[in-house]
């Protein structure tokens, strides 16, 4: 991956990149004038991606459901294997994000890098960009939800989590992210930068421990036990749905992309951001569930409680300690959420600006006093609540929500990828490109994302009941369905892709900030 062609071309893009570099200058060209706040600096604008994408969150909340779809195989080489293949991912954005660094991100590079049909490749792709973040903050807050009551549980054992709680909680959680959105807004960003310290330092506090204070771990052999409990006869199909559990957890990296117009230098700082936080993720993700993993006692036990890594830690480091533990994880999973809620916020932002979704005169507005879109806040609440809803009566909710968010983002991730290799050498990158390595990455990114999307619309449990059922798939396909209906009716005649508000010079004169 490189920031600069090693050819002779590199000379002739020279003077090119330098222009590329000015912030401003470059959002003026695509047809924008600024309206939010640069205040994201390199580190920042990783720290949101990696907040996101964020490990202790997403390993201890699918654990369990790696636990018996897959076993100990699944979890520690799907991790290697799945967490490799999105870091292919993540370059092949980052060169897309590198040549268009706007908030749109991959709606708006959707537009421009069609050939034909702008309107339709850049509508289809900002709204499964939209489910797919709505999922991830729904499911943040579902995690937190359900860990913060096996917290109390453990402060109160005749406290007992039900659904309808956990609902309830996550509501609570949505809302209070939504108001810190809303009325702290440099705190928001503080709070971004502690995340990163947050979890590197969790990380090593929860590793540690499990590796010091258990009296007994598992074997080495133990990291190739597999083992099947999704009621599937299938161990390969039990086997496949557990890379979910990698998958979820790397959701969400498209975060340094929606930030662009918010970070200095965007052009190149937005793709480091993006591999960088795939990188650091995937080695310290691995760490952290061979802790877990060795730290294993009691497997049927322990995976069949609510909460499989809860109890991996009560019976390896004692209940004290666990709740410690407990409360750094928690921690990170609010972290996350917030991260996530950020992010989807600047998606729908751009996504209205150009006219895009219902009332999008009031959803890209920006609040005179903290400049950020605070009416796409709500919005971004209000749809992540909708989608934790029909938690109230099922029990398979969370994996549920999850594939909503894996299925959505990935899908909406391909098809600026696809549309740049359609391209082929018309593509002009920016100053951070992967030169000759853009085209195989790239395919091989869009097939894996292709056949992992196909897998996670699948059940995900048998016997397939009420309370079973993988709904996934139907709130896609009514999402789809609403866009296609509007977009037929009425949308196609006014939307034709990412607007342009004028010549560079034009545009420079209504810069609000």
């Amino acid at each position: 991956m490189s920031e600069r062609m090693s050819t002779p071309r590199a000379a002739a893009r020279a003077g090119k990149d330098a222009v590329v570099l000015d912030d401003d200058a470059t959002l003026h060209a695509m047809g924008y004038p600024r309206k939010l706040t640069r205040r994201f600096k390199a580190f920042d604008n990783f720290a949101i991606s990696f907040t996101i994408i964020n490990i202790l969150s997403g390993i201890f909340s699918s654990f369990g459901f790696g636990m018996n779809a897959g076993g100990p195989r699944i979890l520690v080489f799907g991790w290697i294997g799945v967490s490799l293949m999105v870091l292919l991912i993540g370059a092949a954005m980052g060169e897309v994000a590198s040549a268009y660094p706007t908030s749109g991100a991959l709606y708006f590079s959707a537009g421009k890098l069609a050939k034909r049909h702008k309107g339709a490749w850049s509508w289809y792709t900002g709204w499964l960009n939209f489910v797919g973040q709505i999922g991830g903050t729904a499911a943040t807050g579902y995690a937190a939800a359900t860990f913060i009551q096996a917290f109390v549980q453990l402060q109160r054992p005749s406290y007992q989590p039900t659904v309808h709680q956990t609902v309830l909680i996550t509501a609570v959680i949505i809302v209070v992210q939504g108001l810190a959105n809303t009325f702290t807004v440099q705190l928001v960003a503080v709070l971004n930068r502690i995340s990163v310290w947050w979890l590197l330092i969790g990380l090593v506090v929860i590793v540690g421990a499990l590796i010091v204070i258990p009296d007994h771990h598992q074997s080495a052999s133990f990291v190739t036990h597999f083992e099947n409990n999704t009621g599937f006869t299938s161990g390969l199909y039990g086997g496949m749905l557990g890379l979910l559990v990698t998958s979820w957890t790397f959701t969400g990296f498209d975060g340094s992309f929606h930030m662009s117009e918010e970070t200095v230098q965007a052009t190149v700082n937005a793709p480091r951001g993006i591999t960088r936080a795939i990188g650091y993720s995937a080695i310290t993700g691995l760490i952290l569930m061979l802790a877990l993993v060795y730290s294993i006692k009691d497997y049927a036990k322990e995976a069949a409680t609510d909460a499989p890594p809860v109890q991996i830690l009560i019976d390896g480091l004692g209940l004290g300690t666990a709740k410690v533990m407990l409360l750094i994880v928690i921690g990170a999973m609010l972290f996350c959420g917030l991260a996530n809620l950020t992010s989807n916020t600047r998606q729908i932002f751009a996504f209205s600006r150009d006219g895009a979704m219902p009332g999008s005169r009031w959803w890209h507005s920006v609040s005179t006093r903290t400049r950020t879109p605070v009416k796409a806040v709500w919005l971004a609440v209000g749809c992540s609540l909708a989608l934790v809803v029909p938690g109230w009566w099922s029990h398979t909710a969370f994996t549920a929500i999850v594939s909503v968010n894996v299925v959505g983002l990935f899908l909406a991730y391909a098809v600026p990828i696809f549309l740049r290799l359609r391209l082929g050498d018309a593509f002009q990158p920016g100053p951070w490109h992967l030169g000759r390595w853009g085209k195989p990455i790239g395919w091989l990114a869009v097939v894996w994302i292709a056949l992992s999307s196909v897998l996670f619309m699948l059940p995900q449990a048998s016997p397939i009941t009420a309370s079973s059922f993988n709904y996934a798939p139907i709130a896609l396909v009514v999402v789809l369905l609403v866009a296609t209906v509007w977009w037929f009716a009425t949308a196609r005649r006014r939307f034709q892709g990412p607007i342009s508000y004028g010549r560079p010079d034009e545009i420079a004169a209504m810069d609000l900030i």
